[in-house]
């Protein structure tokens, strides 16, 4: 399949050369950042607000969203890698931080080694969107629209590496036709594209997507899942749709730079295993179809080792190149 990117992000060359040094004193005693590597308005900023929001009310001292977009995730990577292992900077990211070494040629750091893993606090199926001026309203129909004309279709991607992109890379892989893919830094402004009539479809989490569906500025088509969600049950799945391998979870997680001290990591995981779980958590995130959830440890590592292997298998079988 060839591949053309409309809009192109490009990585971050930097050396991981920051000196590393210990927390000092009792912490936290300042305020703490967490770096968002996405613009404002997507999935992982609203699920860093939630996270932050419960860090601060936990350990009594202001946590930050600190956006610094680029590179695909790599600029605010490479920021949190740098950073002294002090506890006071981490990085909140999305499933895309972990693939940066499989869509970039020159990332700039590799995050399986140069971050340190610290929970995973959410996962949630995608939701493929459509630009309202397209007639279709299934799967089905947007399948046959695809590739009776696919130079008439065209996909916006929040970033290379994202849950988004996979199923992007999987959808053509299975119709079988090239279609334009558009990478953008975070959702936010492929959205905008989309309402604007530049791009026609977007896989993305159900937190950014499902609000503008509900708002009807664009068509909801179908959830990656093999159930209905009950965020959205009037939705139909991918299965239902004739696509049943086409289901894809994005997921949220923690990371600081390698060095952290485990007191600090155990700090934050004794905060998070429950204020992850709490009612008002389920609440402003459940209704948008992701399940708050809590992981850390062996387990974690074990998750995204996983994870990393079918998301490489996924683009191996679609031939794509990094960029």
């Amino acid at each position: 399949m060839k591949r053309r990117t409309l809009i192109a992000a490009t990585g971050a060359g930097l050396a991981l050369t920051a000196p590393r040094s210990r927390a000092q004193g009792t912490w936290p005693n300042r305020q703490i950042r967490l770096i968002v590597p996405f613009s404002p308005g997507g999935s992982v900023d609203a699920m860093a607000r939630v996270t932050a929001q419960k860090l601060q009310e936990r350990l009594g001292q202001p946590v930050i969203v600190e956006n610094r977009t680029g590179g695909n995730g790599a600029i605010g990577g490479v920021a949190v890698a740098q950073s002294p292992p002090d506890g006071y900077t981490f990085c909140f990211s999305a499933s895309i931080q972990i693939l940066a070494r499989l869509v970039m040629r020159s990332p700039g750091y590799d995050p399986m080694v140069d971050l340190q893993p610290v929970a995973r606090v959410g996962q949630g199926p995608l939701l493929l969107i459509m630009n309202l001026q397209r007639p279709q309203t299934t799967l089905q129909e947007v399948v046959a629209a695809v590739r009776a004309n696919p130079r008439d279709w065209s996909f916006g991607v929040s970033s290379l590496g994202s849950a988004g992109h996979l199923a992007t890379v999987e959808f053509i892989r299975q119709v079988g036709v090239d279609v334009t893919a558009a990478s953008y830094r975070g959702t936010a402004p492929a959205l905008t594209d989309m309402m604007g009539g530049s791009i026609a479809l977007i896989f993305d989490p159900m937190l950014a997507t499902l609000p503008p569906v509900r708002a009807g500025r664009v068509k909801g088509v179908a959830i990656t899942s093999a159930q209905r969600s009950a965020a959205a049950p009037d939705i139909p799945t991918t299965a239902e749709g004739g696509m049943p391998s086409l289901d894809l979870q994005s997921w949220w997680a923690l990371w600081g730079p390698r060095g952290l001290p485990g007191e600090i990591v155990a700090r934050i995981n004794a905060e998070l295993s429950t204020a992850m779980l709490e009612p008002d958590v389920r609440e402003r995130v459940g209704s948008l179809g992701i399940e708050p959830m809590f992981q850390a440890g062996p387990a974690l590592t074990q998750f995204m080792e996983r994870d990393f292997a079918r998301s490489q298998e996924l683009l191996r079988i679609a031939n794509f190149q990094p960029e």
